[in-house]
């Protein structure tokens, strides 16, 4: 079909999802910082979306292109309505900024610009500028006949006027750039009486301006922001005596030049200023967005932690999966079983200990892995790194053209192979989007394989924010099948067959239209035909015309979708067969989950995927058949609890309105936590401590324990009453230990009234209730086993 007029217009649902996150910053209900960081997430994802979909635009506009885009828009005409509706969202954040930093001031946090200085404030801004900020600018003074300084991408810069009071024909003009890395946007002012203070970087500049320039004469000044965003496109060359890294490299430099996508301004700037700036430029009207005093509200993101806890989202420590524990061999658990881990309700240290396990055993000898974005300093390459210093063979696949990481990923292609690592820098016209993990071990004479099958990045960072799925197998049928993709990658002319991983762009879109089919024809036949859909982003035309057929024949689909959603539900010949919702909270919803009743017998896989063209057609991309009945349950439970959301999630639908979906049921459901308090429970392992508030050993046990995200009953055995005599012997046998081994010998009332006496076994029971004060400690042991958490690690020998 592809009818464009039946789909929803890629950027503009795009811009429906980050006033999502606008709602975020806007709910009341979110903790007062968090709602300062969705200012900061807003204003970072349109920056990225500037670059890249609106500059994309921008080109089709300028090389005269009238081609009908999804929505049915001209290239020109999509332009117009992105500026329309950005205009109407920086406008609503800038209210919503507003109101949040009333709110602040209420709880006495106040951000304040350099006229609302005291004197005192006024003299550390000053001390504060000297010391730190000065060395940090390079004004530059600008004039008709110099060439125009270059202006960084999404750096924030204070375009100055100075001029003199009595003679303002006189006048000159000056850019400096805001330090954006070496110094933080904010700056803490000393509390006082009480109340807390905050002000930006921008306005200590403004507020030492005269300093700045005090060469020139000039008396008054005119300090306005003005961000420039450009495109990000990435043009290779074709020179085929360079290396791939060598093109990637100039490329990247071109980058930072990219032609201006857009100019935000102040709109308070002097306009003989601004004219200066667009002409010399060379900036077109359409391209010219005013805005705000402020720029960059992405910095919100970092925004100092003066904050009270209820400021905050209230922790939700990673769970550990009950079956990988610390001191157990996991490869030797996964002989047994597979082991799905949920990020980040459960530790991505769980993956870590999976992959160090393989670099120090030596009966592994090969380890693959693919590589799309890294942690800054990454634990997972030091991992490799640390396998190849033990003899393994380390073959990484690591993806140069991950947008924006680009820099770092060359960097660390260049240091693996320094170490011996086989790195493979991506394919020829394809990106390596797939989250794999593979390793070879001998065993008995015979080769086993092991992997890892994921839907986000090997990144500890996002780990902790990112919701996803990462599956850890030895079962042959999927693991031999990931061995055989790791030799596609070495050898692209290998290209196998795949009976059970579904690999795009060779197979995935014909397998889940195939599954979609069948579901089609069970509803045809007066069965009950279901799907239930969770991912990223749906946009590829093909996809969604096999839903649209699916939702006319009857097939039941509900759509969990967190990001770009090209779909037109209401129509009334899909007879309201497809419901789709979109859920934003603390967590970024990343995971790709389908679920196809496929007849009362379902299928289940996980997926790198979202339904969109370029990871349909342009990318090796992976999804993996779930065959364990109990993680299928575990990811059905996910689905269930995510449709019973009734506090933070959307409704989407063709008005793009966001409304809130409240499903007629009783109680406040929010999925994420829901979630969180699932993966708890299947998990529970009860543990119980035997606490002394003012020991230091028992505090540092019991936030070993909170960290580890266990569950803890406290026995405040000083303050709730003695201990019983039945608590003594149980302490004893779980320890396996006699009662006078549960005597504190450096306690000062053994040493003045029991040491050196001879006392048996009852005396000593009895000596222990009367002063529970001797009990060792801390004690901490579970239904089977208790012992003494010192030093705290011990309490892992408990699981």
């Amino acid at each position: 079909m592809d009818n464009k007029s039946e789909f929803i217009n890629r950027e503009i649902s795009w811009l429906s999802f980050n006033e999502r996150v606008l709602q975020e910053a806007e709910d009341t209900n979110v903790p007062l910082f968090e709602r300062l960081r969705f200012i900061g997430i807003f204003s970072n994802n349109l920056d990225e979306f500037f670059r890249v979909r609106v500059a994309s635009v921008r080109r089709m506009v300028d090389l005269g292109e009238d081609t009908s885009l999804l929505g049915n828009f001209t290239p020109e005409e999509l332009h117009e309505k992105i500026q329309e509706i950005v205009i109407r969202q920086q406008e609503k954040s800038h209210r919503i900024c507003e109101t949040i930093q009333k709110e602040m001031a209420s709880q006495n946090i106040f951000m304040i610009n350099e006229k609302h200085l005291t004197d005192k404030q006024g003299i550390i801004i000053k001390r504060y500028f000297h010391n730190k900020v000065l060395q940090n600018l390079v004004p530059i003074m600008l004039s008709g006949q110099n060439k125009f300084p270059y202006l960084r991408d999404r750096s924030v810069y204070l375009a100055v006027k100075l001029s003199r009071k009595e003679k303002s024909e006189k006048f000159a003009f000056a850019l400096i750039r805001i330090p954006g890395k070496s110094l933080s946007r904010f700056f803490v002012l000393p509390e006082e009486r009480h109340k807390k203070y905050v002000i930006y970087l921008d306005d200590i500049i403004r507020f030492c301006l005269p300093d700045i320039f005090s060469l020139f004469n000039y008396d008054c000044f005119q300090a306005c922001t003005i961000k420039v965003t450009r495109d990000a496109e990435l043009d290779l060359d074709d020179d085929i005596s360079k290396s791939f890294i060598e093109k990637m490299k100039l490329s990247l430099k071109k980058r930072k030049k990219g032609t201006p996508v857009r100019l935000l301004y102040d709109r308070e700037i002097p306009h003989d200023l601004l004219d200066f700036i667009v002409k010399k430029m060379n900036i077109s009207p359409e391209n010219m967005v005013s805005g705000e005093r402020y720029h960059n509200d992405k910095d919100f993101m970092d925004f100092p932690e003066i904050g009270e806890p209820y400021h905050y989202y209230r922790q939700l420590p990673p769970i550990r999966h009950k079956d990988l524990h610390p001191h157990n061999s996991i490869l030797r658990e996964l002989r047994q079983k597979d082991i799905i881990l949920h990020y980040p309700y459960e530790s991505f240290t769980q993956y870590i200990d999976f992959l160090r396990e393989a670099a120090i055993d030596p009966q592994v000898k090969e380890i693959g892995i693919t590589i799309y974005r890294v942690a800054t300093n990454s634990r997972v390459i030091n991992v490799l790194l640390n396998a190849i210093r033990n003899g393994k063979k380390v073959t990484v696949v690591i993806e140069l053209q991950a947008r924006f990481d680009e820099e770092a990923n060359i960097y660390w292609s260049n240091k693996l192979q320094e170490e011996g690592a086989v790195v493979i820098n991506g394919l020829p016209g394809l990106k390596v989007h797939a989250k794999l993990t593979w390793i070879k071990r001998k065993e008995k004479n015979i080769f086993r394989n092991y992997a890892y099958i994921g839907t986000g990045n090997f990144n500890e960072s996002t780990a902790r924010i990112y919701a996803d799925e990462g599956l850890l197998t030895s079962d042959p049928r999927i693991a031999n099948e990931v061995s055989k993709l790791f030799s596609f990658f070495k050898q692209n002319y290998l290209n196998c067959h795949y009976n059970h991983i579904i690999v795009s762009p060779f197979m995935m879109r014909e397998y889940f239209s195939n599954l979609i089919d069948n579901e089609i024809k069970i509803a045809k036949s007066g069965r009950r035909g279901y799907m239930i859909l969770k991912m990223n982003s749906l946009i590829d035309p093909g996809m969604m015309d096999k839903l649209y057929e699916a939702a006319r024949a009857g097939v039941k689909i509900k759509l969990i979708v967190r990001g770009i959603f090209g779909l037109i539900i209401n129509q009334k010949d899909l007879h309201g067969n497809i419901e789709a919702i979109s859920i934003v909270d603390k967590y970024l919803e990343h995971s790709r989950i389908f679920l196809f009743g496929n007849g009362g017998k379902e299928k289940f896989f996980i997926s790198s995927a979202d339904w969109m063209p370029r990871n349909l057609n342009r990318r090796i991309e992976v999804a993996c058949p779930i065959y364990d009945e109990k993680i299928q349950q575990e990811l059905k439970k996910m689905l269930k609890i995510q449709l019973r959301d009734n506090t933070k999630s959307r409704i989407l639908d063709n008005t793009l309105s966001n409304n809130y979906n409240r499903p007629h049921v009783l109680g406040r459901f929010r999925a994420q936590e829901d979630y969180y308090q699932y993966i708890k429970d299947i998990n529970h392992i009860p543990l119980t401590i035997y606490y002394n508030p003012r020991c230091r050993k028992c505090r540092s046990a019991l936030l070993y324990i909170k960290e580890n995200g266990y569950d803890i009953e406290i026995r405040n055995y000083l303050q709730e009453g003695n201990i019983t005599k039945k608590e003594i012997l149980e302490i004893s046998k779980k320890m396996n230990c006699s009662i006078t081994d549960l005597i504190s010998k450096n306690s000062t009332i053994y040493r003045t009234n029991y040491k050196n006496k001879i006392f048996n076994e009852e005396e000593w029971i009895d000596i222990l209730i009367c002063h529970p004060q001797l009990l060792i400690r801390p004690i901490v042991f579970t239904d089977k086993k208790a012992i003494l958490a010192h030093p705290i690690e011990k309490i892992e020998e408990l699981f």
